[in-house]
């Protein structure tokens, strides 16, 4: 199932039930039905957000190590998307909507 977002400030971010449902649980909201992430709440929710990517990074990061890119006698591996680009859309129309304090909208 897809979920939209949409906010006033910023072009509609459209993606798959599972990222909105993990990515909305990372700002600290349940991904009902209809939901919303006002404008107070959103340097909070950004904070959040920010701080998983810097923790995705960093294990990507420490997993690189282990690639075992370029031996003799190892596949090579292709490294996973990360949270980065994963959230990027939803992290984008999260800031536009504080500058323009605007509230982030599903489900209407």
């Amino acid at each position: 199932m897809l979920i939209t977002f949409k906010c006033r400030a910023a072009p509609d971010v459209v993606m798959l039930e599972n990222l909105a449902q993990y990515l909305v649980g990372i700002v600290g909201k349940h991904l009902g039905a209809r939901g919303v992430i006002t404008h107070e709440e959103l340097p909070t929710a950004i904070s959040k957000l920010e701080a998983a990517i810097v923790t995705d990074k960093r294990e990507i990061a420490e997993h690189e190590g282990h690639f075992h890119e370029g031996e003799e006698g190892h596949e090579r591996h292709e490294l996973p998307i990360g949270l980065a680009q994963r959230a990027y859309p939803f992290l984008d129309m999260l800031r536009e909507a504080q500058r323009e304090n605007a509230d982030v909208l599903w489900g209407v």
